[in-house]
């Protein structure tokens, strides 16, 4: 005989969560069912066969109830079981076990452009390290030294030049070799469910870049890439990155990975500016253009004096001055002009072991770029970049500062 599915009011508070049903209201709707289907069944007679199957009933619902609580509790990673804690990991690109398992710095050699992917293995032959952030062959011919991390977790140290086997597929025609140049760090014990779930709990909370504040953390962590000759500037539905310094395909590389499409990618109407590069993400090729900042070279002349009676140091304010306006114009980002506001301001500081504020009687600006005399605009008090792909220079000599 079958019986209808026995009704149970299921408890979640949005507090408190899942809420397990209680036996008894577990076998009052257990019995509730059955007798609906037969007249006159009684469970509760002490010792008898039907109360036996019945108690026995009870305690599988309670055993399936226990499962959706825990099922329910599984969404999140306070509460979520080993295995599907490491389900949700998995989303995060967080593997269990990177704070433990061995590592190392490995470097690749390829052809000129192709990108090695997150993932990517390469071994010792006995054990196997994956790639833990996409990496790509420089113009040498090299990677950058790229981090790996075993895939299973143990202690051993590899020895410099033992990490030497691609394991991961190569596509036909292109061929890798790969060394650790140095040491790795051997591994510890594994990593404990709570360390993980902490890990996967920070990933999920972890807030969003834009892309274009993507781009630029990631441009400016290329060795040799100029950090203010980096800017990435929305031109409505596209984007120009502009890019000073660094390899060409470590750039493109970094444009690539920031998901900004390659139709979007604008270049400057100077042809003598754009940057190409080709890289390789098998089976695709792609072409990444980006700007190269240009200089302009600004020759400043500062007049300044003092109502100080008797003052005698305007020689060591003129060669303070000059050492501290050149590095503030050789700070300032790409496309972002001299603020004059901001050079009084730095004049001050600069002597302030010499002269007080309300020592100083004036302070006057006149300057040239690239041998052109130049003005502030008009209710400015700003020296504006000739356009957005070009950036200060100034040396201490092209900055002459005289008292009087």
């Amino acid at each position: 005989m079958s019986i209808n599915p026995v009704p149970v009011p299921l408890q979640i508070s949005l507090t408190a969560g899942p809420i397990p049903t209680d036996p008894a209201t577990l076998d009052n709707a257990l019995i509730a069912a059955v007798a609906a289907e037969v007249p006159d069944y009684t469970a509760n007679l002490p010792g008898s066969l039907i109360e036996d199957i019945s108690s026995t009933d009870i305690g599988a619902l309670v055993t399936i109830d226990q499962a959706r609580v825990d099922a329910v509790n599984s969404v999140s990673p306070y509460t979520a079981n080993p295995f599907v804690l490491s389900q949700q990991g998995t989303m995060y690109g967080i593997p269990q076990g990177q704070p433990t398992n061995t590592s190392a710095y490995v470097v690749l050699t390829g052809p000129v452009g192709y990108i090695i992917p997150s993932g990517f293995l390469v071994g010792d032959g006995s054990n196997q390290y994956s790639v833990q952030e996409a990496g790509v062959i420089n113009s040498g011919g090299q990677s950058q030294p790229i981090y790996v991390l075993a895939t299973q977790p143990g202690s051993w140290t590899p020895l410099a030049g033992t990490i030497n086997q691609i394991v991961s597929s190569v596509p036909s025609g292109y061929s890798l070799t790969v060394t650790n140049p140095t040491d790795g760090l051997a591994g510890s014990s594994g990593e404990t469910v709570e360390s993980y779930r902490s890990r996967v709990m920070q990933a999920g909370q972890a807030s969003c870049q834009g892309v274009t504040t993507l781009i630029t953390s990631m441009l400016q962590a290329i060795p040799g890439v100029v950090t203010r000759l980096v800017r990435v500037a929305p031109m409505g539905p596209q984007v120009k990155v502009i890019c000073g310094g660094g390899d060409p395909y470590q750039i493109a590389n970094a444009i690539f990975q920031s998901t900004i499409a390659c139709p979007q990618l604008v270049i400057s109407n100077t042809a003598s500016r754009n940057i190409v590069a080709t890289i390789t993400d098998y089976p695709n090729t792609y072409t990444i253009r980006w700007v190269n900042p240009v200089p302009q070279t600004l020759t400043l002349a500062v007049t300044w004096d003092t109502s100080f009676p008797g003052f005698v140091a305007g020689d060591e304010v003129n060669s303070q001055t000059q050492i501290a306006f050149a590095q503030y114009i050789n700070s300032i980002p790409v496309g972002q002009p001299i603020n004059l506001l901001q050079m009084t301001s730095i004049f001050q500081s600069a002597n302030a072991n010499l002269l007080t504020i309300d020592q100083i009687d004036y302070i006057n600006f006149s300057a040239q770029i690239n041998g052109n005399p130049v003005a502030s605009p008009t209710g400015t008090n700003l020296i504006l970049s000739l356009d957005d792909e070009s950036y200060f220079t100034a040396t201490t000599s092209a900055i002459t500062v005289t008292q009087g």
